[in-house]
């Protein structure tokens, strides 16, 4: 205690920023870059139980969330012409989105018209179970081998 009766608390305050706004608000607001770790430590030196298990339960959901692994994407090339690409678009289902759109030129002649074709690379995420194994993809997720190369 100082000459004016405020304390002293040597503490890192680096890690006091999110503590301080939990008591303005209620709320843990932390940077990424912030180790929980040490938020917790400096929750616990100033004993705020509430703020302990909270930040408690945040470092056990990123513990689970990273022993699942990374999310897996499975990606399938699809051959269209001009006029199918609206409709292959527009009815892609079963969890599939839309990735990119390659040009690949107009390699055949319908009649008068030269119909240009694309490459279209779509995704699904593949998921995990919490084993750590991967489960097989349903017959319409089938992961197949990609031939050749994209640009």
């Amino acid at each position: 205690q100082d000459e004016t009766g405020a304390y002293l608390i040597d503490r890192d305050p680096t890690y006091f920023g999110p503590i301080l706004n939990y008591l303005r608000h209620g709320k843990l607001i932390m940077n990424k870059e912030l180790a929980e770790e040490g938020v917790l430590e400096e929750a616990e030196f100033y004993n705020i139980a509430s703020l302990v298990r909270l930040v408690k339960e945040r470092i056990r959901d990123n513990e689970s969330r990273t022993s699942q692994g990374a999310v897996k994407h499975v990606y399938r090339v699809l051959q269209c012409q001009e006029e199918e690409l609206t409709q292959m678009v527009s009815t892609m289902s079963d969890g599939w989105k839309f990735e990119q759109l390659i040009s690949i030129g107009s390699s055949y002649n319908y009649g008068n018209e030269d119909q240009a074709e694309f490459l279209c690379v779509v995704s699904r995420e593949l998921n995990n179970s919490t084993n750590g194994i991967v489960k097989e993809p349903s017959e319409k997720a089938k992961v197949r081998p990609l031939l050749g190369w994209l640009p």
